[in-house]
C-alpha cells in the first residue's frame, strides 16, 4: 500500500471530476476454483485498490459526493474464521489505514444507496453482475448496460496518468520481469521442455513479488499470439517466444517479450526478421513523445516494417500504399502496444473505446489495425507497451492468397518459403515523458542480436527486494 494521503488525494481528485452522486466501488471475492473452499489465488479489483487500497476479499467501497462522505463496507472476521486465517484487522481498521471515517457491514449497503444517483464501472465478474442487479432491481445482464459513463471516463483519466510513486512500483515489476526473461533465455536449450520454462519463471514472479501479471507465454510457435506452454522439448534451430510479466505485491504489472534461438545462433532468415523486428521497436523508443497519436507511431512502425520486408523481397510495391490498404497486416495482425498500470492491459474492462480511444482518434476496422488498443494522443505518465512484431501464419497465408487479397503488394511465393518459420515480437515497457520516452528497468532485458545469441545470466539483484516490498504494503 502507498500512504493513506495517497488514497485520500485520489478519492478527493474523483468527488471534483464527478461532482455529484454516489459512487460505489465492488471489490473482489474469492473465485472457487473446482470446489468451494480451493480457490483461485486472490486479485483484487484494480479500480477498488486504485481509490481504496485495501487487499482484502468482499469489500465494498463507497464515495457519496452530495454529502462529502466516504465509506469502507465489510464484515469483521468471527472466531470460526480466525482459528483458519489468524486475526486480521477490523474493517474500521482498515478504513482508518486508507484515511476512511466510516465503516460498516455489508447489510448496510441497500440503506445507504437509496434515493442516491449511484455510479458503478462496468462489471466482468459475474458474482459482481448479481449483487449489482440485486441492488438495482434488474436482471444482472442488463447492469453493465447501466455503468456510469462519467465515472468511467474519470477513472480513465486519473488511472492513465502515471505518478512517481506508480513508477517506482513498476520499476520493480521490471526488475522481478528481468529475473524471468533472463531465466528463460538461460533455459532455452534443445531438449527443454516450455513447460518447464514456464514454471521456472512463475516460481521467480510469485517469490519476489505476487503472481505473474497474466498468464506467461513460452511457445516455439511464436505465430500464435497466445501460445500456451506444452511439454514439447524445445527443438535445435527453432525460435523460442517468451512473452510474460510480474505483478509486485502492490499490485502493479510489467510485460516483455524477448525470442532467443533455441540451439544458440539465429539462422540467416531468422536474422533478418529479428533486426526489422528490433528496429522497428527502436523505432518506438526514438520517436516517441508526448501528444503524438499513438495510431500514428503504430503506423509509423507498419512502414518500417514495410521497407524491411520489401530489401527481403516478402513485400513490393509502394510503402505508403500497401500499409494503406493493410497488406502488412499479413505479417502484424495487432496493434503496437496498450498502457500498463495496474492491470497489464491497463483499464481495458473499463471499455478499450474510453481508455485508448477519444474523440479525436476512433478504434480502425481495419483487419489488424483494429487490434490496436491505443490510438489517442499520448501524454507524459501514460505507460504503454512497445511490441512490433513479424509473423508467418500459415492459416492467413493461405485464405489470403486463395483469395487474393493485396497481391500487388505481398510477394507470396517467396512467403510459401517461411510458412513454418513461426513469429518474433520484441516487448518493452515505456514511459511517455515531457520531451521524449523512456524504456523503464533499471536493467534492460537483453535484446539486441548480439545479445540474444549470448544471454545475459539472471542477476541476483532482487534479493533484497521482498523485504523493501513488504515495508511499503
Amino acid at each position: 500500500m502507498f500512504t493513506k494521503e495517497t488514497y485520500i488525494a485520489r478519492r478527493d481528485e474523483l468527488k471534483k471530476k464527478m461532482g455529484t452522486g454516489l459512487l460505489l466501488f465492488f471489490g473482489n471475492s474469492d473465485s472457487p476454483a473446482n470446489y468451494p473452499s480451493n480457490t483461485y489465488k486472490f486479485r483484487q479489483d484494480s479500480s477498488f485498490l486504485y481509490y481504496f487500497g485495501q487487499n482484502q476479499e468482499n469489500l465494498i467501497g463507497i464515495i457519496d459526493v452530495d454529502d462529502d462522505k466516504e465509506y469502507l463496507l465489510g464484515n469483521d472476521v468471527d472466531i470460526e474464521d480466525i482459528i483458519w486465517t489468524g486475526i486480521v484487522p477490523s474493517v474500521k481498521d482498515l478504513a482508518e489505514e486508507v484515511g476512511i471515517s466510516n465503516s460498516a457491514p455489508l447489510e448496510t449497503l441497500q440503506g445507504l444507496v437509496k434515493g442516491k444517483q449511484i455510479h458503478f464501472l462496468p462489471p466482468y465478474r459475474h458474482d459482481i453482475m448479481i449483487k449489482l442487479g440485486d441492488l438495482l432491481g434488474v436482471h444482472p445482464s442488463q447492469v453493465s448496460a447501466q455503468a456510469s459513463i462519467k465515472l468511467i471516463k474519470a477513472v480513465v483519466s486519473m488511472r492513465s496518468v502515471k505518478t512517481d510513486e506508480e513508477i517506482e512500483e513498476m520499476e520493480r515489476a521490471i526488475e522481478i520481469g528481468y529475473l524471468m526473461h533472463t531465466t528463460a533465455m538461460k533455459l532455452a536449450k534443445p531438449g527443454v521442455t516450455e513447460k518447464y520454462i514456464e514454471g521456472q519463471i512463475v516460481g521467480i514472479a510469485e517469490s519476489y513479488g505476487s503472481m505473474v501479471s497474466f498468464p506467461s507465454i513460452v511457445t516455439q510457435h511464436g505465430e500464435i499470439f497466445h501460445g500456451s506452454p506444452s511439454l514439447t522439448p524445445l527443438k535445435e534451430g527453432r525460435l523460442l517466444l517468451c512473452d510474460a510479466g510480474a505483478e509486485t505485491i502492490n499490485h502493479y504489472c510489467s510485460d516483455h517479450t524477448r525470442v532467443v534461438p533455441i540451439s544458440g545462433h539465429f539462422t540467416q532468415k531468422q536474422r533478418e526478421i529479428y533486426s526489422i523486428v528490433e528496429a522497428c521497436h527502436d523505432l518506438v523508443v526514438e520517436k516517441a513523445c508526448p501528444e503524438m497519436k499513438w495510431l500514428d507511431m503504430h503506423l509509423d512502425v507498419c512502414r518500417k516494417m514495410t521497407e524491411g520486408l520489401k530489401e527481403l523481397g516478402l513485400m513490393k510495391g509502394n510503402t505508403e500504399d500497401a500499409v494503406q490498404a493493410g497488406a502488412h497486416a499479413l505479417f502484424l495482425p495487432h496493434g503496437l502496444g496498450h498502457m500498463i498500470g495496474m492491470d497489464v492491459h491497463d483499464m481495458e474492462g473499463l471499455g478499450q473505446n474510453y481508455v485508448g480511444f477519444d474523440d479525436e482518434v476512433s478504434p480502425s476496422t481495419q483487419f489488424g489495425t483494429d487490434c490496436l488498443r491505443c490510438g489517442r494522443r499520448v501524454k507524459p505518465g501514460f505507460v504503454l507497451s512497445d511490441e512490433p512484431g513479424i509473423y508467418f501464419i500459415p492459416a492467413l497465408i493461405d485464405r489470403w492468397r486463395a483469395e487474393g487479397l493485396h497481391k500487388d503488394f505481398l510477394c507470396y511465393d517467396k512467403i510459401e518459403q517461411y510458412r513454418d518459420f513461426g513469429g518474433i515480437r520484441l516487448e518493452d515497457d515505456i514511459l511517455i515523458t515531457s520531451d521524449g520516452c523512456r524504456m523503464l528497468g533499471k536493467q534492460i532485458i537483453p535484446y539486441h542480436l548480439e545479445e540474444v545469441e549470448e544471454p545475459a545470466s539472471p542477476q541476483p539483484s532482487l534479493r533484497s527486494t521482498p523485504s523493501e516490498q513488504a515495508e511499503n504494503t
